[in-house]
C-alpha cells in the first residue's frame, strides 16, 4: 500500500529486518577494511570505507547476509531464498572474477602509462587497481556475512 500511503515509507524501511541486517553486515565489513588498513599502513584513508576491494569482501558479506536473512525469514526451501542465493553467487563470482581481472588490467595499464609519462609523451592519470577480491577475501566475506546474519537476525 505504499502508493496510497507514501508517509509510511520510512517507518516500513526501518522495520525491514532483512534490509537492516544486510546493511549492518555490509557496514561492519567495510569498517573491518578501514581498521585493517589503519593497522597495515599506520594512517587513515576514507577511501577504504567507500572503496572496493580488500579484506573481507563487503560484496560477499552483504550478499550472503541477504541470502541468509531471507532463508531465516522465509525458509531455505523458498523461492525467495533461491533468488537471493543465486544473486549472492553471481555477486561473489563477479567480485573475485571479473572485477579482479579489471584491477589486474589497471595495474598493467598504469605501468604502461608510467613508462609513457616518464618519456614525456602524455599526461598521467592513474586507473584504480584495487577493484576486485581474491578468493580468500570473498570466502572471508561469505563466512562473515552468514555468521553475522545468523547472530543479528
Amino acid at each position: 500500500m505504499l502508493g496510497l500511503y507514501p508517509h509510511s515509507f520510512f517507518p516500513e524501511i526501518f522495520q525491514n529486518r532483512i534490509l537492516l541486517v544486510t546493511l549492518a553486515v555490509w557496514f561492519q565489513a567495510q569498517l573491518i577494511k578501514v581498521i585493517l588498513g589503519v593497522f597495515k599502513e599506520k594512517r587513515f584513508n576514507f577511501r577504504w570505507f567507500i572503496g572496493t576491494g580488500g579484506m573481507p569482501s563487503s560484496h560477499a558479506a552483504g550478499a550472503s547476509a541477504l541470502a541468509t536473512s531471507v532463508g531465516l525469514e522465509y525458509g531455505f526451501n523458498s523461492p525467495l531464498f533461491a533468488v537471493s542465493a543465486a544473486f549472492a553467487m553471481v555477486t561473489m563470482f563477479d567480485a573475485q572474477g571479473v572485477r579482479r581481472a579489471t584491477g589486474y588490467q589497471a595495474t598493467i595499464l598504469n605501468k604502461m602509462m608510467d613508462d609513457i609519462y616518464w618519456k614525456g609523451q602524455i599526461e598521467e592519470q592513474k586507473l584504480k587497481e584495487l577493484v576486485g577480491h581474491t578468493p580468500i577475501e570473498v570466502l572471508a566475506g561469505l563466512i562473515f556475512g552468514v555468521t553475522c546474519a545468523m547472530v543479528l537476525y
